[in-house]
């Protein structure tokens, strides 16, 4: 990790006992304004962004079961820093990441419970706000259980909000709902979306990344950063526009069980003039910790295919035994041909293991799966062999159940498997009902459910990353807990999951699929978390879903709300860095849009997003790190729109052969999604190119340098 450190400056102002007003701080450019304050003992925060107070004033403080430092508290000292620096990321959206933040350390005693300190800490760029607690060794404080965390976000105008819920079944997999602030309940979800199941476990609440926009443009996304020996963050609604934070608890109620000293995760706020700001933030990234990965070559970007849609979504195979087995050697190896032929870097295979046969989905209580026995009609050593000898890469996988006991005796012996395989990726499952459903058993053999988002299962997810970092290793998690910039630490934290992807395009039919216009909300809201292993690239839209894999009947129910231009523009606008290529094999042989998925990298030097609205449409460019090509992909919702793109990001004085794929003029998701043109023009960056987009539709282009 290459640092360059430019600028350090600190300054520490020791103030009185008490104080009403700590003045202010800027960030850089002087376009954000943190404002701290104490009224009648308990501390206080407002943000400003342009000179327009976006979160009024909104309490701060820690609860726990031994102390209240959330009021009768008083100064110690203030403390300022402004810092800048420059690091290289291992792979990713840009090569180069610039973090340069004023700080602003607020020390604080308790003058009730034995003088506790504890210290809030700011740090403004101009992409937005980090804050986080930090609570000092204490003799009177070594184990306590924190009971709330009193973060506040008042906004100061009620604005349209896009969100899913907390406390669901479903963990994060649901279509997003738009409201404004203080329409936000489950029975607002329920009306709008999707029906939310009872019984209502727990209070009114959204997950987070957290996306509002303001009437003057505005664009906030709340989220956390650095989660790490804590229990996930959502926020509570009450039918204003004031929120607050909200662990998910432990299944006694208690949210966090620490010791001193004791250090949360840092509580973001993503500020963008408008919502194509808001996705090219590297705020999150910026207040992890550095790379604790010493030697990365064997982390490496790539594209892969699988043995996985088959299963999915054209419902001809299964992951458990029987005669429509797909993991079976024979053709496991047909796929291994197929990808070296087209120079994929891995094949992912599912359902090669035992455990599959007994009830294992959806509620934790299933038999146990084996992590290193193959099926019996699956030959791993004989697939293992041949994919070296064709240069794939096996990406294996690790379907949980959420029997998390059963996983984690198996952590070492199962990464060293795939170690001892030539398997340098893993995806990892965790299918059951994300409500209070996991099962841990205490120190006594005690059966407990905690919660998907809670303490237990963010401890578990790390030690999942640690171990197979060990065994050098990348993991890819379905089912997972979110994203809060873990990849900038342990960059063999390729992807996860998180939303719903492809998948649910597969087995739901087309009135509970993912809508036209769900793509172009991830950027504004998930994907500000992290890399999302979205699988894109279906070709056979519809009629693709037989009955059964005994009935093979299509179920003409299923059609995919895409087209295969906007298929080709995902792998731009949903970063990932293993992306899949999902669909059968048939259906990429001699199709002339396949080159597409061959050329399009998934490392890059830089990203830009050049326009977008949320819920509507998005145009994003990114510049290959390994070439001077330049791709682009745009989509839309199910409206039909043009957008003049500006082309400026291309480098000047250079002429470019642009390969453009696009649906047909009378296209769209529901008349002409199958059907592609492709066409090339040339460009430079002078040039303005309006970009068509038919209902559901989109566009790919890939800009080559021609002198």
């Amino acid at each position: 990790m290459n640092k360059i450190i430019i600028l350090l400056i600190s300054l520490t102002v020791i103030l009185g006992e008490k104080f009403s007003n700590l003045n202010s701080i800027k960030s850089p450019d002087g376009s954000i304004v943190l404002n701290v304050e104490i009224d009648k003992d308990k501390i206080y925060y407002s943000v400003s962004k342009n000179n327009k107070t976006i979160i009024d004033k909104s309490q701060l403080g820690i609860i726990a079961d031994k102390f209240d430092l959330s009021e009768n508290l008083s100064l110690k000292n203030v403390q300022r820093n402004s810092h800048t620096e420059s690091w290289t990321q291992v792979w990713g959206e840009q090569k180069e990441i610039i973090d340069n933040h004023n700080e602003l350390l607020i020390s604080l005693r308790s003058e009730k419970d034995n003088y506790l300190g504890i210290d809030i800490r700011f740090r403004l760029f101009d992409d937005g706000i980090g804050f986080r607690y930090e609570l000092p060794r204490h003799w009177r404080t070594k184990e306590f259980n924190i009971m709330d965390e009193v973060t506040q976000f008042n906004f100061s105008e009620d604005s349209e909000a896009w969100w899913i819920p907390a406390y669901a079944y479903r963990r994060y997999e649901f279509l997003y709902a738009n409201t404004l602030i203080s329409e936000i309940s489950r029975d607002r979800f329920s009306e709008l979306v999707e029906h939310l199941h009872d019984p209502r476990i727990g209070p009114e609440a959204v997950q987070t990344p957290f996306t509002i926009q303001r009437k003057d443009g505005i664009t906030i996304a709340i989220h956390e950063a650095n989660l790490t020996n804590y229990s996930s963050m959502t926020l509570k609604a009450n039918g204003t526009s004031y929120m607050e934070c909200d662990l998910i608890p432990w299944s006694d109620g208690v949210k966090v069980r620490s010791g001193s000293p004791m250090i949360t995760p840092w509580r973001t706020i993503i500020i963008g003039n408008n919502p194509s700001e808001i996705t090219m933030s590297t705020l999150t990234l910026n207040l992890n910790e550095p790379n604790q990965i010493e030697d990365t070559s064997w982390i490496n970007p790539g594209k892969y295919i699988g043995v996985w849609w088959e299963m999915i979504g054209t419902n001809q195979s299964s992951w458990g035994s029987g005669p429509h087995h797909g993991a079976t050697t024979d053709k496991v190896m047909k796929y291994i041909d197929f990808g070296s032929k087209y120079g994929f870097d891995g094949l992912l295979v599912e359902g090669w293991n035992t455990g599959w046969d007994e009830n294992w989905c959806c509620s934790g209580d299933g038999e146990n799966f084996d992590f290193y026995h193959p099926h019996p009609d699956f030959d791993d050593l004989k697939v293992a062999e041949y994919a070296k000898e064709k240069g794939i890469r096996i990406v294996g996988h690790h379907e949980t159940g959420t029997q998390i006991d059963n996983y984690e005796s198996q952590l070492d012996s199962a990464f060293a498997y795939c170690q001892n395989r030539g398997i340098r990726v893993v995806k990892t499952g965790y299918v059951n009902d994300g409500s209070q459903n996991i099962k841990r058993f205490d120190d006594n053999g005690v059966l407990h459910k905690e919660w998907h988002h809670g303490q237990y299962m963010v401890e578990h997810f790390r030690k999942v990353l640690e171990t197979a970092a060990k065994y050098q290793v990348g993991i890819v998690v379905h089912e997972p807990i979110k994203d809060t910039g873990l990849r900038r630490t342990y960059p063999n934290m390729l992807s996860r999951e998180g939303a719903r992807g492809q998948e649910f395009n597969g087995f739901m039919p087309k009135d509970w699929n993912n809508k036209a216009n769900h793509t172009t909300i991830l950027p504004f809201t998930r994907l500000l978390s992290s890399p999302m292993d979205y699988t894109p690239g279906i070709f056979n839209l519809k009629d693709y879903r037989y009955n059964s894999p005994d009935d093979r009947t299509i179920n003409t129910s299923h059609h995919i709300p895409s087209t295969i231009s906007k298929e080709l523009a995902l792998y731009i606008v949903i970063y990932a860095p293993v992306q899949m290529a999902a669909d059968l094999p048939k259906h990429y042989e001699g199709h002339p849009a396949f080159q597409f998925i061959l050329d399009v990298p998934t490392d890059w030097e830089n990203t830009i997003t050049l326009n977008g609205e949320i819920g509507k449409y998005i145009t994003v460019a990114r510049k290959d790190i390994d070439s001077e090509d330049w791709y682009l992909g745009s989509i839309t919702n199910e409206d039909e729109r043009q957008i003049i793109v500006d082309l400026s990001f291309l480098n000047d004085g250079t002429d470019y052969k642009a390969t453009i794929y696009r649906d047909p003029v009378d296209g769209g998701w529901e008349s002409k999604p199958e059907q592609v043109e492709i066409v090339e023009q040339f460009f430079n960056s002078v040039d303005k190119y309006t970009v068509f987009l038919p209902s559901g539709g989109g566009q790919a282009i890939r800009f080559s340098p021609i002198n």
